[in-house]
């Protein structure tokens, strides 16, 4: 076993896992003070239910064991033999898989999680959590398995894996690149987002500049975190302290680096002022865009990606308002155009066989495909879920408990209360 391979790994599990309270705190600052504890609590819910999920079922739906992809039940997995047996036989380099079984643990909590942004300040928290459950399962599980699922061959080469990633490499010679999740976790997250703004309906009074961010503070601090943790998201996802984990490190400053003064520069000439919530947005934006191609691409392309990618989406944004749905947080705007935005680029730009790169059409080609079905399977599938839920049991609060504020309705509590006065 290679004790720093395994360390790393780890480290960067705990690193992902962090995301999630900084996703927290970047839409608990998002949203109007009265619902704060409702938006944070989605998030700490979707932490509670997939880890729990993902040692229940999910990883066993993700990570099929047998070459055929046939679905392991999860009462056969053996976790001794996993985290202490495999230790015995790893050889040079190798980690227990039970650190890979962390590491996309934590992939599958956070990428649940930012669906939650687009049904803010209206959502019931019961309603949320029966959606996560069935999204989890029949959408996130799935797609992980479409994009990170692969298996080696003694020889060291690939000997089967996901359709995403081997099956194109059968029916065009390439396989779609996704280093650590521009498809199956913010193409997949944003498209989910968009059904539910369609399904719950907008918030009451929606119109451009009404829903104001109560506490940029939280925003800037969430933005922070998230930024520290996705460290270990990109770089992690080699799972390996080698020269590409360096790559996607270096990617992931300069990226989010340039879509930040992106978006800064385009609030600028849009609204007359640059905001500090435009930054902790543009930042997350060059995020998204950089994950699926942070080991694909040169630091020199990572800022011409992050530079269209903080532009493209600070003008995204603007789609709902345009179109008519109420994305509260700007989950389509960010995470779907950014995901998409990344995802593309590989084919252009990607080091030897993107279009502009010595490669031809072909990896351009294979990135479309993967990008859109995973967009359309999310879209769908949850747009099926919420209607059904919503139709049921409801899944939208009162307009009252709206108006109101849904944290003292929903959770009972309050997120600010000053000097024994209810803020």
């Amino acid at each position: 076993m290679d004790q720093g391979n395994t360390a790393f790994i780890l480290i960067c599990a705990a690193l992902v896992l962090l995301m999630t309270p900084g996703l927290a705190f970047f839409y608990g600052g998002l949203v109007k003070a009265k619902s704060v504890i409702s938006m944070m609590m989605l998030s700490f819910g979707a932490l509670g239910l997939i880890g729990v999920l993902w040692v229940l079922y999910g990883y066993a739906i993700a990570f099929p064991s047998t070459a055929e992809g046939t679905i392991q039940a999860p009462w056969t997995i053996d976790w001794n033999e996993l985290g202490l047996a495999s230790l015995l036989e790893a050889g040079d380099g190798a980690y227990p898989p039970l650190a890979f079984v962390a590491f996309q643990a934590t992939f599958a909590i956070l990428t649940v999680a930012l669906v939650s942004g687009a049904i803010a300040d209206r959502a019931k928290f019961g309603s949320w959590m029966i959606f996560a459950l069935l999204w989890a399962t029949i959408v996130y599980f799935p797609v992980a398995s479409w994009v990170f699922n692969f298996g080696l061959a003694e020889d060291g080469s690939f000997a089967y894996g996901g359709w995403i990633t081997m099956g194109l490499q059968e029916w065009f010679g390439a396989g779609a690149i996704d280093f650590a999740g521009g498809t199956a976790v913010h193409i997949n997250a944003g498209a989910a987002a968009l059904a539910l703004a369609l399904v719950l309906g907008k918030r009451l009074g929606f119109q451009k500049g009404v829903h104001v961010p109560h506490n940029p503070p939280f925003v800037l601090l969430g933005a922070g975190l998230l930024w520290f943790g996705w460290f270990g998201f990109n770089a992690g996802s080699e799972l390996a302290a080698d020269g590409v984990a360096a790559l996607a490190f270096v990617n992931t400053i300069a990226a989010p680096a340039a879509a930040l003064l992106a978006w800064l520069v385009v609030e600028k000439f849009k609204d007359g002022k640059p905001t500090s919530v435009g930054a902790a947005s543009g930042a997350v934006a060059g995020l998204v865009a950089i994950t699926p191609a942070c080991a694909s691409v040169t630091p020199f392309f990572a800022i011409v990606l992050g530079l269209i990618a903080g532009a493209v989406c600070a003008l995204a944004i603007e789609l709902k308002y345009k179109w008519g749905f109420d994305d509260s947080l700007d989950v389509v705007g960010i995470h779907l155009v950014g995901g998409l935005i990344g995802t593309l680029y590989i084919g252009f730009f990607a080091t030897d066989v993107g279009l502009f790169m010595g490669g031809g059409a072909t990896q351009l080609l294979v990135q479309a495909i993967a990008a859109f079905a995973v967009m359309i399977y999310s879209f769908v599938l949850a747009y099926v879920i919420g209607f059904a839920i919503e139709k049921t049991i409801g899944f939208r609060v009162k307009n009252e408990d709206e108006v109101a504020g849904i944290d003292t309705v929903v959770h009972g509590e309050e997120g600010y209360v000053l000097e024994g006065a209810r803020a």
